[in-house]
């Protein structure tokens, strides 16, 4: 991309996990960038051209992180893993609201030419996923409405108000849902942490032969998508003409006894499970059907979880050694798909 062809492009929340691995990939393609977050990655330094350290429930700190730019990313919210935004409907709900109408308004005020509003599977149906062996979320799915509290219905508004100012004022609007991304450089404690890195935060720490902590009884299913699907699939919507919602996910569905069990595998360890059934747990099942984008895209996910899982626990464990708290064994490599193996799944079969 010559400098007279740049492009210049606002990510927010890019002191987060997505959004400063897509600000890494927006430079590497040439793009001018503005990161703006109420805080800055934790991990690395920025590659971000301007870095903005502003609170975008304020309406005038959105102005001025949209100004002179073409293309608006908006990942900026109040958000973590289950424990977190089970806990917290009203604070949550009401950050986001104020984060994304602001930003929708600044956007139109700014003249911007593309924005894309990054959403979540929490907005479909809780009556879809109440089996733990549930079928592929369709897009169309999400209406008649029943999203899970708080965070559900608050992407789900906000997708709504991103389509009105498409329709009402030619804003030109995208809509990804995300389903479970994952991978190097995600929080892994505080408790705001997704499953993948909880669990390899867990089994990072533990002796080997020792027991991990496993939220609900280990049987409720998810797909996890990993970050540079993430990433591709969040550029290939922003270039296209797309202006419905699309799932980002994966389609490979595990239940949480088998991602630790995967876990363990990357880790070279054994360990047991003891299973806290009052802990936050979400739907019982969800997975994402990639049907509509691969229609429109020609496009999906296809990082498998062992080599994704793999990649993210080195990573965590790397993180671990240098404060002392990994045990070991060190990583190995990346777990082959031909060699996983599920022990779950042979002592539900036994059963």
């Amino acid at each position: 991309m010559t400098h007279e062809a740049q492009r210049r492009a606002l990510v927010t929340g890019a002191g987060g996990f997505i959004g400063h691995h897509l600000v890494n990939r927006l430079k590497a393609e040439g793009f001018w960038v503005r990161g703006v977050d109420i805080k800055r990655p934790q991990f690395e330094p920025t590659q971000a051209d301007e870095f903005l350290v502003a609170d975008l429930r304020e309406f005038e700190n959105c102005r001025r992180a949209t100004a002179d730019v073409e293309d608006v990313y908006q990942l900026a919210a109040d958000m973590g893993g289950i424990g977190y935004i089970t806990a917290v409907h009203a604070t949550l709900t009401r950050n986001n609201i104020l984060i994304n109408s602001h930003m929708l308004e600044a956007a139109r005020l700014a003249r911007v030419r593309r924005y894309l509003y990054t959403s979540s599977a929490c907005v479909y149906p809780a009556n879809l996923q109440r089996d733990a062996q549930i079928s592929p979320l369709r897009e169309d799915d999400a209406i008649p409405a029943e999203p899970e509290k708080g965070y559900g219905w608050e992407k789900l508004f906000a997708e709504q108000l991103t389509s009105y100012y498409g329709e009402e004022h030619g804003l030109g609007v995208r809509i990804v849902r995300f389903h479970n991304i994952y991978g190097p450089l995600g929080t892994y404690e505080g408790g705001r942490e997704k499953a993948p890195a909880a669990i390899s935060f867990k089994v990072a720490a533990a002796e080997d032969g020792a027991s991990i902590p496993v939220w609900g009884d280990g049987r409720q299913t998810r797909s996890f998508c990993y970050i540079d699907d993430a990433v591709e699939g969040v550029r290939r919507v922003m270039e296209s003409e797309v202006r419905r919602p699309l799932n980002i996910g994966s389609t490979e569905l595990v239940t949480v006894d088998e991602l630790v069990d995967l876990v363990c595998q990357a880790a070279g360890k054994h360990l047991e499970k003891t299973y806290e059934p009052d802990r936050p747990q979400g739907v019982r099942g969800r997975n994402s059907d990639n049907t509509l984008i691969r229609s429109l895209l020609h496009w999906a996910p296809s990082t498998p979880l062992c080599e994704g899982i793999s990649q993210t626990y080195r990573w965590i464990w790397s993180q671990l050694q240098e404060t002392g708290r990994a045990r070991p064994p060190a990583p190995s490599e990346a777990i082959p798909a031909a060699a996983v193996v599920f022990p779950s799944r042979a002592k539900i079969a036994a059963h």
